[in-house]
């Protein structure tokens, strides 16, 4: 058979052939399902939390001025939908309003705690439903916490301390020197010694950047070094030689928020969004999350098994925890109707000493109303008595008085006779 070749076709291949091309796949996976990211900023009322947000994603996103007379310490959650290039991103910042204004701190703490806890809870639900779909879950976990501190040039408040400290263990923890202009560099320099000292003496697991990669190793080893951070916020545009730039102007010159002299938030912005913004998620799922699920499933009663030991069954650890749980339930339930028994007793104990004391006081009463019945009949029988003697008296008195009349009449019908 004889083939000619202009009836030959020929294919081209758009690429290599290969599973090398699967890292692509889920690049673009991703970028189509698009990222979310999670702030949670801790700080006093006024340290300038919105402007260094805004400041970071170079946007002035839609904020509440808080004022310094909350009752208590409050969460304010707003998402926002940003997009670079092909890359969306969905980003909730988390304010704490509020905080450190009260005069009694010691509940200052719970709420953000509370919150927190709450996301992981909402996950945990999400991840032991039936049907369930974590790659459409929005997820609000708070990936990091920027906690502000003020820049006193003294060492770090209890509340800070205590706070971090009960932040470590569920959420990665940056800690932030706000408004550094405020101070010298050797301020700076003392202060951040300070700092690092007394969170390392107290044991506040703050985030580490890793440097086990190669490619970023360098970098955040470097990084690392700069904590805490000492940041300047500023949205408003200077002009700086022949450059605008975002700077804050004073009368002795302009404080440039990028300018890696002035402060750090060009390491900030490096370290957040371009190095370790997929670390800080993952460090989320995988440290506290996870910690979180394993101690709320022992307290449900799941536990691991050894590799020694027998492998166990969902549906007997269920029927196990079911069996458990009724006992408890019955036994509650034995427990509220025996407190009820105890609570009638109680109440019937009470109502007869109360119907003893009634029926007490109605025989006093009724005795006492007999005296008195008694008294009225004894002055009634007087007062009659009294009112029959005074008949008496006035008809006698009637009679005489009649009779003196009588007589006083007759006497000059005497004296007209005589003197006929």
């Amino acid at each position: 058979m004889v083939i000619k070749n202009e009836e030959m076709r020929s294919l081209e291949l758009s690429g290599q052939v290969g599973f090398n091309s699967l890292p692509h796949q889920v690049v673009r996976k991703l970028v189509s399902q698009g990222f979310c990211f999670n702030i949670l900023c801790v700080g006093e009322t006024g340290i300038g939390k919105s402007t260094l947000i805004n400041t970071l994603f170079n946007t002035t996103f839609e904020n509440e001025e808080a004022d310094h007379y909350e009752q208590e310490v409050k969460l304010r959650s707003q998402t926002y939908e940003l997009q670079e290039n092909t890359v969306k991103l969905k980003l909730t910042i988390v304010h704490t309003v509020g905080f450190g204004d009260q005069i009694n701190k010691d509940e200052s703490c719970k709420p953000i705690l509370d919150y927190i806890e709450a996301q992981f809870e909402k996950y945990l639900e999400e991840e032991l439903k039936i049907k369930r779909s974590l790659s459409n879950y929005d997820d609000t976990r708070i990936h990091i916490c920027l906690y502000f501190i003020a820049p006193t040039g003294h060492t770090l408040k209890t509340l800070d301390l205590v706070m971090m400290k009960k932040l470590d263990s569920k959420v990665n923890i940056i800690p932030i020197i706000a408004k550094a202009d405020i101070m010298s560099k050797t301020e700076l320099g003392n202060l951040k010694m300070k700092i690092m000292t007394e969170l390392q003496s107290y044991g506040v697991q703050i985030y580490q950047f890793p440097n086990e990669d190669e490619e970023v190793g360098e970098i955040n080893s470097s990084l690392n070094a700069h904590l805490p951070f000492a940041v300047v916020g500023s949205m408003e545009d200077v002009k700086i030689g022949n450059r605008m730039v975002k700077a804050r102007s004073y009368p002795w010159g302009a404080v440039q928020v990028e300018n890696e002299e002035h402060c750090d938030f060009v390491h900030l912005r490096e370290m957040l969004l371009r190095v370790n913004m997929d670390d800080l998620r993952e460090q989320t799922h995988s440290r506290h999350y996870e910690l979180y699920r394993r101690c709320k499933l022992q307290e449900m009663g799941f536990k691991d098994t050894d590799p020694d030991s027998q492998s166990f069954s969902l549906q007997e650890m269920y029927e196990a925890k079911r069996r458990e749980f009724l006992k408890e339930l019955q036994h509650r339930e034995e427990s509220m109707r025996q407190m009820f028994v105890n609570k009638v007793k109680e109440t019937e104990a009470e109502l007869k000493e109360k119907e003893k004391e009634l029926h007490e006081r109605f025989e006093v009463l009724k005795r006492m109303h007999q005296e008195e019945k008694r008294n009225l009949e004894e002055k009634r029988r007087e007062l009659e008595e009294d009112m029959n003697a005074f008949n008496r008296r006035k008809v006698a008195a009637e009679m005489l008085m009649g009779q003196a009349l009588q007589g006083c009449s007759q006497q000059p019908l005497k004296k007209e006779k005589d003197k006929k």
